[in-house]
């Protein structure tokens, strides 16, 4: 079977296993947050940042570095894996981006969406790549960032070491499949696994000086 109908096959699966669960008038995956957005996008993006809230608020918190660097950026607050994976051929593909930076995780970690294996978080991400390259979009994965209580779910304990355990299977399998890895854990984390108070206003999401130091990380990768 052509691979690219296979990976299309399953992305719609994807779907419609995940829209069985829910009200049938709620957009679970959120289409319709940038679908007017994504009309306006006429030329070809050096890339487009899928993500959750740590990409959304980057965008608010330096709008510039967007039109700057001919990104765009998709990412939804609260916002699982499975929920990217399902919105990727809207809010990616058919932007035609040469690269996309993928950063999930987090509320994967915090069970936002109900329990997920870090296995299957890791399949959500695969897919993503899968998709990207079939349609000749360059995957770029990056590390969860730092931090060791979810305030909106204290119920999840060890987070600083899901974190860790979660960043080395993406850092292996972007390894083993020669896929650029943006290392922003390494670079915000204290010692303890947190985020430090003058990088993150909240212990979970960056504010603008922790985005100061991802985005020297990431432009280093995108050419």
């Amino acid at each position: 079977m052509n691979r690219k109908l296979t990976l299309t096959a399953l992305l719609a699966l994807t779907a419609i296993c995940a829209s069985a669960q829910i009200a049938p008038d709620t957009d679970w995956a959120q289409f319709g947050r940038y679908a007017a957005d994504n009309e306006k996008v006429t030329e070809k993006p050096l890339a487009v940042l899928m993500g959750d809230s740590i990409t959304d608020n980057w965008d608010r918190e330096d709008p510039d570095f967007f039109p700057e660097n001919n990104i765009v950026c998709r990412g939804i607050s609260g916002q699982t894996s499975s929920q990217m994976l399902i919105r990727f051929r809207q809010d990616v593909i058919e932007l035609h981006p040469k690269y996309v930076v993928i950063l999930a995780g987090t509320n994967d970690l915090a069970c936002n969406t109900g329990c997920i294996s870090p296995e299957n978080i890791l399949g959500n991400i695969k897919s993503m790549c899968e998709l990207a390259k079939a349609h000749k979009i360059r995957p770029v994965l990056c590390s969860v960032t730092p931090s060791v209580q979810f305030h909106w779910r204290k119920s999840v304990t060890g987070v600083a070491e899901k974190i860790a355990e979660l960043n080395g299977m993406i850092k292996a399998y972007a390894q083993k499949n020669r896929i650029p890895y943006v290392d922003y854990h390494s670079a915000l984390a204290a010692e303890d696994g947190s985020f430090p108070r003058k990088y993150s206003y909240d212990g979970v999401h960056p504010g603008l000086a922790g985005y100061k130091i991802m985005e020297p990380l990431l432009l280093s990768i995108l050419k």
